[in-house]
C-alpha cells in the first residue's frame, strides 16, 4: 500500500487527490480481460478549488499575477493536507494554461517552493493518456471495442480513443470552457453571433482532432471533467451536486444536448441559482455546454447514428495522475 498525492492544475481549477494505491493481487486487483493487474485507488481526500489560473492567457499569453496568487494559495492548503495525511509520493501536473504561458517559469518556481516537488507541464498527448487511464480505471471494460474519452477542460479538450489494451490515438485541441468564454461568449446571455463564432472554432478543433483520432471507430463516448459532470447534473435535475448520482450515468444524446443548450442560453443569474452549480463554473458552463454539444453532434454524424448515448465519469486525469505514481 502506497499513499500518493496527485495534483491536477488546469485552466479553471486546481484539484487534489490523496489516495492509497493497493497492489495486492489477491484482494484488490482487477485483472480485466488482458490479465494485467490494475491498481485500485482508495480515496483519502478529494479537493477542488476554482482558481482560474488561465485568466486572460488566451489573449495575453501570460499567467496573470492575481491568478498565480490564487493558485499558490490553494497549493499551500494542499501542501498542509499532504503533510497531515502522511503522503509517500507526490505528482503535480499542469496543463493547458501553463503550456500556453510565456511566464510559466514563475509558476514552476512558485509551486516547487511550496510543495518541494517539480511541477510537470505536460503535453496535450500526455494529458490525453492520463485522462483515459483515469476514466477507464473505474468503467466496465468493453474489450477490444474502441471507446472515446473526451476530457473537456478550461483551456483545452482531449480526444482519446482506446480499448482494454490502452490508447489507440489521442489529440489535444485548444478549445475549452474558459477559452471560449473569454474569446467569444462575452454577453449575458451570449448573442447568436457570439455562439456562431464559438461553434466555428469548436468545429474546426474537432476536425483537427479527427485528423489524428478516428472518431468514426468509437463504439461509445465517455465525457469527463467539471463541465461534463455539471451538464449531467443539469440533465438529471439533481437537487444538489452528487458525484455518486453523476458517475456512470448514461443519457440519450438528445437529453444531453438539450441540457447543453439550456445552460448556454441561461443568464448568469439563472445559472448561479441552480443547486448543483459550483460558483466557479457559473460564468463558463455555457461555453462548456456549447463545446460538449458540438462534440456529441459530430460523433452522432460520423458514427452514422451508432452512438446514441453518452456516459459521464467522475474519474478523470486526476485519477490517472495518481495511478501513474510509482
Amino acid at each position: 500500500m502506497t499513499r500518493v498525492a496527485a495534483v491536477d492544475c488546469g485552466t479553471n481549477s486546481i484539484r487534489l487527490l490523496i489516495a492509497d494505491i493497493n497492489t495486492n493481487v489477491d484482494t484488490q486487483l482487477n485483472t480485466g480481460e488482458t490479465g494485467q493487474p490494475t491498481p485500485r485507488l482508495t480515496d483519502v481526500v478529494r479537493e477542488m478549488r476554482v482558481v482560474r489560473l488561465g485568466q486572460g492567457v488566451d489573449s495575453t499569453g501570460e499567467l496573470a499575477q492575481e491568478a498565480l496568487e490564487r493558485t499558490f494559495a490553494a497549493t499551500r492548503d494542499y501542501a498542509d493536507l499532504i503533510r497531515r495525511h502522511g503522503v509517500d509520493k507526490v505528482r503535480f501536473v499542469a496543463t493547458s494554461a501553463t503550456r500556453d504561458a510565456r511566464n510559466r517559469q514563475v509558476f514552476v518556481d512558485g509551486i516547487r517552493a511550496i510543495l518541494g516537488v517539480e511541477p510537470e507541464v505536460i503535453t496535450g498527448d500526455e494529458e490525453a493518456a492520463l485522462s483515459f487511464a483515469g476514466a477507464s480505471s473505474v468503467l466496465p471494460s468493453r474489450g477490444e471495442d474502441p471507446v472515446l474519452v473526451v476530457d473537456l477542460g478550461g483551456g483545452s479538450t482531449e480526444f482519446v480513443l482506446g480499448n482494454a489494451d490502452g490508447v489507440i490515438a489521442a489529440r489535444s485541441v485548444d478549445v475549452g470552457c474558459v477559452r471560449m468564454t473569454e474569446r467569444h461568449l462575452r454577453s449575458d446571455p451570449p448573442t447568436p453571433e457570439q455562439i456562431a463564432a464559438a461553434e466555428a472554432d469548436v468545429d474546426a478543433a474537432i476536425s483537427e482532432a479527427a485528423q489524428t483520432v478516428p472518431l468514426e471507430r468509437a463504439t461509445a463516448v465517455v465525457g469527463v471533467a467539471g463541465s461534463v459532470t455539471t451538464i449531467t447534473a443539469h440533465a438529471l435535475g439533481l437537487p444538489e451536486y452528487s458525484p455518486a448520482a453523476i458517475h456512470g450515468t448514461e443519457l440519450d444524446l438528445d437529453a444531453v444536448r438539450k441540457a447543453c443548450t439550456e445552460l448556454l442560453e441561461m443568464t448568469r443569474e439563472e445559472r448561479a441559482a441552480l443547486p448543483y452549480m459550483h460558483p466557479g463554473r457559473v460564468d463558463v458552463i455555457g461555453a462548456g455546454g456549447l463545446v460538449w454539444r458540438r462534440v456529441l453532434q459530430r460523433l452522432a454524424e460520423v458514427t452514422a447514428g451508432r452512438i446514441t448515448t453518452a456516459v459521464t465519469s467522475e474519474h478523470d486525469i486526476l485519477d490517472g495522475i495518481a495511478l501513474s505514481i510509482r
